[in-house]
This record gives structure tokens, sequence and C-alpha cells, in this order.
């Protein structure tokens, strides 16, 4: 069937989204402020839901950010009369799936959120409660993230201190009568209650719940990690190390880099002083290319030829919210590519002309069209340009030389060209692009490369919604496919009937 040209719209304002659901936090970036930013964003979540509530909620599937998976579930709760049966039931699977991978803080947030909306209606308080009823320990939350927990129960008139099995009954008295009992079962809750008086209980409580009472007993930021490192987190123990220095023999032992995720990782080499990251070049580049290899996964060694051109310009510094984030992004994709290529076929231009990744830092302007034919003249099968998207140096030479390829060197596509953008574009509501030739999606964890890459195809103006719902779905699909957890509020657990799945079809 063929596309009409409002198909064509549809696919491109849905793609604009999923660009800006991928980059956009609502933070601060190097060319625009963090009001800017919000504003921008509200706009598109509230036109692209109402326009395409469907596909609105089905971008739940996709790896788009902690920070925009939220909104859009905030925005079909409070939205809910404006969908059919059927679209809650999908909605609903999508919802409890999207949940039960964010962090719990970020859950906790929602809630509360959705508590100052005064969003109360039967489906929110059935997702609240399920979402609760799966978590793997309550009282650790009850320590953890209490006033979260206690926003929750109440909005949704949680019976946590009606059980007869103990600790759910622990957990409503610790939460709404902290006075009632002289002693928990649970052993956080407990260790909270003799916290208030008794210094070594500290370190048997979360990290972040200890720092709070440290002071309170005159202990030392650096005497407290030192005597909680095991309880800490992998990333507690880096922040740590990061914000004060602190560096103890058990910390040293128990950070494991190699398991760490390749994004993260990249943006903790990146923290580290230039003389730091010589004397540990050998430990730092055995982690990154363990992390990138096991992100591959199994593409490792399958993308050929492969040419990247990676900006390291003053501008991938970010901003004060998001610290050399978009260098972290590309320095992730430059290891990660030398994973997806060939054995021996990876080349990469820096746009400030250093041949050392591991070394890189924010400096100087963009030349982004020099490096792009230096690129080129490898004759790669793929090219991938990780930048913001701002040439300068001179301004236009990138989309100029990409433009010339393609319509007079490279006509058979020879060679596979996309730009991953880290950055969003507040003025045009997506991420700003180099060349109509070229597809553009933005990025903001390097795992989601290889996704990304598939996503970008659709940018290139040639795809209708049809082709792009049929992708949504088959994501959709993926996503909440036997998962447990994943069943609307009222069905049998795990067992989705037959017309929840004709409804993603």
């Amino acid at each position: 069937m063929a596309e009409t040209f409002a198909d064509l719209i549809a696919a491109e304002d849905v793609l604009l989204f999923v660009n800006a659901a991928v980059t956009a936090t609502g933070q601060r970036e190097f060319r625009s402020d963090a009001h800017a930013q919000r504003l921008s964003l509200d706009f598109l979540h509230a036109y692209v839901c109402v326009n395409y509530r469907p596909l609105y909620a089905a971008t739940l599937a996709l790896d788009i950010n902690d920070h925009n998976a939220a909104r859009i579930i905030e925005t079909l709760l409070r939205g809910a009369g404006e969908a059919s049966a059927e679209e809650k039931r999908v909605e609903g699977r999508l919802i409890a799936r999207r949940l039960a991978v964010l962090p719990p803080q970020r859950v906790y947030r929602l809630f509360r959120a959705l508590r100052a909306a005064r969003v109360n209606n039967r489906r929110t308080r059935a997702i609240l409660r399920d979402w609760l009823a799966a978590r793997p320990d309550l009282g650790h939350d009850a320590v953890k993230y209490r006033r979260g927990l206690k926003t929750a129960a109440r909005h949704a008139h949680l019976p946590l201190g009606a059980s007869k099995e103990g600790v759910p009954a622990e957990i409503g008295d610790f939460l709404f009568a902290p006075g009632r009992r002289t002693k928990y079962r649970h052993p956080l809750l407990d260790a909270h209650r003799r916290a208030h008086y008794e210094q070594g209980a500290l370190y048997e409580l979360p990290f972040t719940v200890a720092e709070g009472f440290a002071g309170r007993h005159g202990v030392g930021r650096e005497a407290l990690v030192e005597r909680i490192a095991p309880r800490m987190t992998r990333l507690e123990r880096l922040r740590t190390q990061e914000s004060t220095g602190v560096r103890t023999e058990r910390t040293e032992q128990r950070t494991d880099l190699t398991v760490m995720p390749v994004t993260r990782l990249a943006l903790y080499v990146l923290s580290l002083p230039l003389d730091e990251r010589v004397r540990r070049r050998a430990e730092l580049t055995k982690a990154l290319r363990a992390a990138a290899r096991r992100t591959a996964g199994p593409y490792r060694g399958t993308w050929g030829r492969v040419a990247a051109v990676l900006d390291d310009s003053y501008s991938s510094s970010g901003s004060g919210e998001k610290r050399r984030r978009p260098l972290g992004t590309a320095l992730a994709c430059h290891f990660l590519l030398g994973s997806l290529a060939a054995p021996g076929a990876y080349t990469a231009w820096w746009t400030s002309g250093t041949a050392d990744p591991l070394l890189v830092r924010p400096w100087g302007p963009t030349p982004l069209g020099t490096r792009i034919l230096d690129a080129l003249e490898h004759a790669p099968e793929r090219l991938v340009i990780v930048s913001d998207g701002w040439d300068n140096a001179p301004p236009g030479l990138a989309g100029e030389v990409l433009r010339v390829w393609r319509t007079r060197l490279d006509r058979e596509g020879r060679t596979s060209v996309v730009h991953l953008n880290p950055v969003y574009d507040t003025d045009g509501f997506d991420v700003r692009r180099l060349a109509p030739s070229v597809p553009t999606a933005g990025i903001r964890d390097a795992e989601d490369l290889p996704a990304l890459v598939e996503i970008a195809q659709f940018a290139e103006g040639r795809t209708g919604i049809a082709e792009l719902r049929e992708y949504l779905d088959r994501r959709v699909a993926l996503f909440v496919e036997d998962d447990s957890f994943c069943y609307f509020p009222g069905e049998p657990v795990g067992v989705p009937d037959g017309s929840a799945r004709d409804g993603r079809r």
C-alpha cells in the first residue's frame, strides 16, 4: 500500500521524538540551558502523546533514557481516560515491564510526581501495588527510599501495617509509627533504629543512609568509606573515589572495572587526571576492551571495515550537569566499534587529531569535514560519525563533503554512513543533523549503538509509518514477551491472553 504524505510526516514525528527521548534529560547542555531543554521536551511529549498515543507508548520498548521513560509513564497514566480499553491493556504491559527495569529511586520519584498531580485512578494504584509486591526486599526500600515508599503507600492506600506475617507489619510501623516498636526483626530496620544512638550500627546500613548518620556520630567521611566499603555498590565506590580521592585497599580490590558498562567506564576514565590514565593505561584499556567485547556480543567482528569520526572538540565537555557526557559516549563508541569491526579493520579519526584515545580531552574546534575526508579515503564499508553536529572549521564542510560523496562519488551506496548525536537541540526539537542524505539518530549510551544504527535507517526520509510501526511492534514483542511481571493488572501472572498479543500486532 502506498504511503501518503501524512504517513511520512507521522514517521518523521515519531523518529524525532525517539531521538529526543534517547538524548534529552531536561538538564543543561553545552549550548542550551535546562529551562529550554525542559520546555522543548514538554512540548514533544504532549504533541506525540496526543497525536500518536499507541506509538508514544511503544517507545517504552526502545532504548530511551530513564528520564523520558518515567515521563512517558506519567503522561500515559495522567491521560488514562483518553485511551481505549485495548490501548490501556497494551500500555499496562509496557508500563509494568519498563518499571521493572527502571532504577528504584526513579520509580519512587515517579510515584511522588503522580501523587503531586493527584493521579490516583484504579490503574495507577494497581500498577503501583504490583511493582511494590515484586520488590525483592521492601525492608531495604523502607530504609534506603523511606520517603518514596511512604508516599507510595499513602497514595495507593497500601496496608503495610495490616499484615500478620511480621515484616510487612514492621514496615508499616517503621514508616508511620517509628516509636511504636523497641526492636525490629528485619536487620536493616533494626540497624536504622540503633543508628540513632549506636555508632557501630552505621556500618550495617546502606552507604547513602549511613552518610546521614555519620555527622551525628562525628565519623569522618574517610573513616566511614574505609569501614563500610564492603557494603557499597560499585558505583558508590567509584563516585566516592572521584569526589574525595579516598582510595582504600578495600575499595581498590573490590572495584572490578571489567564488569562495568562501557559508557560508564569511559566516563570514569575521563574523570581521571591525564597522568593517572598514563600510569594505569594497561588496566583501563583492558577494562574498556572487555566491556566493549561484552556489549558487542554476537555482533562482534561482523561489521567488516569500519571507520569512525569522533568529536573531541571543546563542546564535547558537555555541561556542569552532564560533564563530559558527549566525549564519554564518543570514547565508549570508539572501543565498541573496534569490537564490532572485523579484526584489524577498524580505524578512528578524532577531530583533535589525537591518536591516543585514552588521553582524549575536550579541546579545540570541530573540523568534522576534514576528518570525514580522511576516513572516506580508506573506503570503509561503514562510516560512523559521533558528534553534536556543530561543524565549525570551516562551517558546513562536513555536510558538503557528505552530499558530494553520496550524490557524485558513491551513488551505489558502497559505504554506509550514519551520524550518531549525543546532544538534543532544543530549537530543532531533534538532534542536529549534518546532511539530509545522512541518517541521524540520538545516542546516550554506546551500549545502544547497534540498535540505534538500525533505527537510523528510518531517518533517511524514505520510510513510512507502516515500516516504522512494524519495527516498533517487533521491539514491543521482544520487550514484554515471557516476562512474568509484565502483565496488565487483573490478568493471571505470566499468562498474557490472546487479545493482548493481538493488540500488539
